[in-house]
């Protein structure tokens, strides 16, 4: 199932070319271009302060979007670059490529952990450790995931959880090729603490 995705609000910009830009940015507003997508580009301009906000939030050129813009229709859009001011490094320019649901696009998934309560090592003192709490994957437009499950139901203290362990929904594959770790199960600080000391005393002996 996709998840929900986020809005992204633009508005017409009327004029093209550095002149119409200039003025935008005159106007506190960040001029942008849509392309792609089979349909002619559509110059754009984005509320400086809104922008940074997204900006702000991160992932912004890995996050899918839903471009609202005033007398256009919704369309699905990534963006593909956001130039800045060489020195103050704002925001000058956004670039946006319009997708198509059979479009594939790497995107960063929540990885979600279910089943603490039945997990044996965490009920023996363990710790969850999460190593990676989104992963980025290979998706296609039309069918991103919500997020991906790992199910912590009978795991034991030392387990090491990867991406192998989890079941990926049909056309998604990590970006990483090989297997790498999501999450681990970590002794309890005083046994870790007692494994030192006899790793240390059989140095010792030795």
């Amino acid at each position: 199932m996709a998840g929900e995705i986020p809005d992204l609000d633009a508005e017409v910009r009327t004029g093209t070319g550095k002149g119409a830009a200039r003025q935008a940015r005159r106007e506190h507003l960040v001029p942008g271009i849509v392309y792609g997508g089979g349909a002619d580009p559509l110059p754009v301009n984005f509320k400086y302060n809104y922008l940074i906000a997204k900006l702000k939030a991160g992932r912004f050129l890995s996050t899918l979007f839903n471009l609202k813009v005033e007398g256009q229709e919704d369309v699905r859009v990534i963006c593909r670059g956001v130039q800045r001011d060489v020195v103050k490094g704002l925001p000058t320019h956004v670039d946006l490529m319009r997708l198509r649901r059979t479009s594939r696009i790497n995107l960063f998934i929540p990885v979600e952990f279910v089943n603490a309560d039945k997990c044996v090592g965490i009920k023996r003192g363990g710790t969850l450790t999460v190593v990676r709490p989104e992963v980025e994957l290979n998706v296609l437009a039309g069918d991103i995931p919500e997020k991906l499950v790992v199910d912590l139901e009978g795991r034991k203290i030392g387990e090491t959880i990867t991406i192998s362990a989890i079941t990926l929904p049909e056309g998604t594959k990590p970006t990483i090729d090989r297997d790498f770790v999501i999450a681990n199960i970590a002794a309890p600080r005083a046994l870790a603490a007692a494994d030192d000391d006899e790793d240390a005393e059989a140095a010792t002996e030795e």
